[in-house]
């Protein structure tokens, strides 16, 4: 096996920016004013600030990666702290990348705007918007349980994932699974809980809140994301893709996963080429750049009114059911996922941060800010596991961003 040579190399961004256009994805999308507050909207009044930014630790970090990681990313921003940083085999600077289920934070946003539009009701039910899509004996699931995880819908039958190996993906990295055969793979398995009593991580959430925006606006989702975020906040490297287009468009690292075959020897395989057929739930392709670009826009409230601004970081106040995200922090066990699709954390120096992880064989990706934008991460790994072996040295670049001691999760 042929280990590519690594390359690096890290910058300090320039601090100057200019604010972004004015947003007009729809009548109850608030324009962007000229002088738009320094904090984002409905921010706290006291967050603990980030440390200070330690690039040398970073730039360290990227140098020492471990040998199951061929290619990483990492950008920071805020007042003081933007600096930009890439190591291994050609790993552009603007490079594209599988965002994963940071998707899933689009798909919230969009959601969140049609309920302000009067469109939808976060309290209205799957089954009112969908009929027939579930099981007539199944309990009401409403559209906000669907967001916040708390639906206890069933995780899914494996159709997606075969045996759970590398190999097994290598084989089928092409293949194509609907909304609808997501959907009804989920329905060979029980539910959770009932819905509403605690909240579990759920990617087949997202798949029926996808089939949600397109039933109430008689749009495909991709043209949706297009509409209301991507042209809106001038994304030039963010797309849903088609069906059929297994490519990344534009400059990318390339993406491995090490399969290992019956005689105990372990081939690289390239998996860039790939199914996005994750679609809401996690099939969407952005950068660092544009991700940066977007949770500002996000966060400072000009995708949405101050009614779903108060939404996109709503968490309920319920019990999680074993996920080791919700591990982290003062409120270990409580509901750490918002209506917004994001995770809340707090860091061991206090800093609350407001996110999203994400993972495809051959990428995984993270961005995270505080409420106040005076740090963001994004931070871009191509591991060659699927096992989520990558996932102490996210953690690690993201942590040192915030100026924190390091703390491990998972997606």
């Amino acid at each position: 096996m042929n280990t590519p040579t690594r390359k690096r190399r890290w910058t300090t961004l320039a601090a100057a920016g200019a604010l972004l256009a004015a947003v007009t994805a729809g009548a109850a999308t608030p324009a962007l004013a000229a002088d738009a507050p320094p904090v984002a909207a409905g921010a706290p009044a006291t967050t603990a600030r980030p440390g200070p930014l330690d690039r040398d630790a970073l730039a360290r970090t990227l140098d020492t990666l471990p040998g199951d990681i061929t290619g990483a990313l990492v950008r920071t921003d805020g007042p003081g702290a933007r600096w930009h940083g890439t190591s291994g085999e050609d790993v552009p600077a603007d490079a594209r990348f599988r965002i994963g289920s940071i998707t899933k934070v689009f798909t919230a946003t969009v959601l969140l705007q049609l309920a302000a539009e009067g469109k939808v009701d976060l309290d209205g039910t799957a089954q009112r918007y969908l009929p027939g899509l579930l099981p007539a004996d199944y309990p009401p699931v409403t559209v906000g349980q669907l967001l916040d995880h708390t639906s206890g819908l069933p995780g899914g039958g494996g159709m997606t994932s075969g045996d759970g190996s590398a190999g097994w993906f290598a084989a089928h990295k092409a293949e194509y699974f609907s909304p609808e055969q997501v959907v009804a793979d989920m329905l060979t398995q029980p539910m959770s809980f009932q819905p509403g009593t605690a909240q579990q991580y759920n990617g087949n959430n997202y798949f029926i809140a996808g089939m949600v925006i397109e039933k109430i606006t008689g749009d495909s989702y991709a043209d949706q994301v297009r509409q209301r975020i991507v042209r809106p906040l001038g994304l030039r490297a963010t797309y849903v893709p088609a069906a059929d287009d297994l490519t990344i468009r534009g400059p990318h690292a390339e993406g491995y996963v090490d399969v290992r075959a019956a005689d105990g020897t372990t081939d690289r395989v390239d998996v860039t080429e790939q199914s996005p057929y994750p679609w809401a739930e996690g099939g969407m392709v952005s950068s660092a750049a544009d991700l940066d670009r977007f949770f500002e826009a996000l966060f400072r409230g000009r995708l949405l009114p101050p009614a779903q601004q108060a939404e996109l970081f709503a968490v309920p106040d319920v019990p999680n059911q074993h996920n080791k995200n919700c591990e982290i922090g003062p409120t270990a066990g409580h509901a750490c996922f918002s209506k917004g699709g994001m995770l809340r954390s707090v860091l061991p120096n206090g800093t609350e941060i407001w996110g999203k992880t994400g993972a495809r064989p051959g990428f995984s990706s993270a961005v995270f800010a505080t409420r106040d934008l005076s740090r963001t991460v994004v931070i871009g790994l191509n591991p060659t596991g699927i096992e989520g072996e990558e996932f102490p040295t996210l953690w690690k670049l993201a942590t040192t961003a915030f100026g924190s001691g390091q703390v491990y999760g998972k997606r």
